[in-house]
């Protein structure tokens, strides 16, 4: 059996972001499969940390909330501490393969591994000219590099990068549900609320998409918003609470503002849902919502950028990200209202993450780690 560490300083339990979420569900994969899993993180500890026994809390490294990159930058200025204290507990736990979560907040550009240790550098992002050298500092260090999705790779192909022993590792949902029976579907089709689930940033585009909501629309829409530990610009979140609630008040008739959900809540709460929208105008590299959605037989409506579209395949709509968000509700209309289309992407679904498992991460993970060379 394998000793396997992730790093990612702003990891803890019920996060709302999506590298964290892959990191849990590698985690439970991995221990499904008999092996042991540690996750290193920034200070200082946050209420609920126990609910990940493997959770180490770096003292070198304190982070505020939310922390800019600028503050991550700052904490490892002067990197001799952080680089003893985690070169430290990888020898002292016996670790074998370490997985560094990003270029700097998973410390990959500083890549401080023991001789010997099979290192790994995660990417669910895509490379912005501004990080290109911190990447590719990263990538030089790591033994694999190891993308969320194919999107991943063909972007840093045509961007230049050599990506031919990349190994993509699909990202794992903790939670499968069982989907909802065609009786059930239809009543949610005919009355359903539609229901959406984000982190809280300007670009996952929810306050634009609810203010082109047509008059005609008198479903519930249920919105739930998560505050992260970690913003890029200061105040975004603030500021797309402010525009979502702005949005709320406008039609408060329909539009609710639900707050965060714990991970392996959102499935549950996407079963109940009619549909969702993956709203984000930026190009999404994965979408664990839009996996969970699937996952439980709820279609997804999305622009046709990022790799969401591939991942949703028929079991949802896909509408020309020039036609704007005018376009989304009027697909979500044709979709609801056509009821053979409707429930022939609601049973597409759940086949859509069949290879988004814990154990097949796992899997893909261990395969991936054990071909590198250290």
């Amino acid at each position: 059996m394998t000793t396997v560490a992730f790093c990612l300083l702003t990891y803890r339990p019920d996060h709302p972001s999506g590298i964290e979420r892959s990191i849990a569900a590698l985690a439970a994969g991995l221990r499904g499969l008999g092996h042991t899993v540690v996750i290193l993180a920034g200070g200082p500890g946050e209420p609920g940390d126990e609910a990940e026994p493997g959770l180490i809390r770096l003292a070198s490294v304190r982070l505020p909330r939310p922390a800019l990159n600028a503050d991550v930058l700052a904490s490892i200025a002067e990197p001799e501490p952080v680089l003893a204290e985690v070169s430290r507990v990888l020898h002292d736990l016996s670790v074998q393969v370490v997985c560094w979560g990003a270029p700097v907040w998973g410390l990959g550009h500083l890549s401080p591994a023991p001789a010997g240790v099979r290192t790994a550098l995660m990417m669910h992002n895509t490379i912005r000219p501004s990080s290109a050298d911190t990447w590719a500092k990263a990538i030089a260090a790591a033994d694999v590099v190891l993308p969320a999705s194919p999107y991943l790779v063909a972007a840093a192909h045509r961007d230049g990068w050599d990506t031919r022993a990349w190994r993509v590792v699909p990202n794992g949902l903790l939670t499968v549900p069982r989907a909802a029976d065609r009786e059930l579907r239809e009543r949610l089709r005919t009355s359903g609320p539609l229901r959406l689930v984000s982190r809280a940033a300007p670009v996952k585009g929810q306050a634009e998409f609810l203010a082109a909501m047509p008059p005609h629309w008198d479903r519930q829409v249920e919105v739930v918003l998560a505050e992260a530990d970690f913003e890029f610009e200061p105040g975004e979140q603030a500021a797309a609470l402010a525009a979502c609630r702005a949005q709320a008040a406008r039609r408060p008739d329909v539009v609710h503002l639900l707050p965060a959900l714990g991970w392996r809540e959102v499935p549950a709460f996407f079963a109940g849902a009619a549909a969702t929208v993956i709203s984000s105008v930026e190009p999404e590299t994965f979408s664990h919502t839009a996996a969970e959605a699937l996952s439980t037989g709820t279609p997804v409506i999305t622009f046709d950028h990022g790799y969401v579209p591939t991942l949703i395949g028929p079991a949802g709509r896909v509408v020309p990200l020039r036609s704007g968000f005018p376009a989304v509700w009027a697909a979500l209309d044709d979709l609801l209202a056509d009821a053979d289309a409707y429930h022939a992407a609601s049973s597409a679904a759940p086949t859509r993450i069949a290879p988004h498992t814990p154990e097949k991460a796992a899997e893909a993970f261990l395969a991936a780690t054990a071909t590198s060379t250290p």
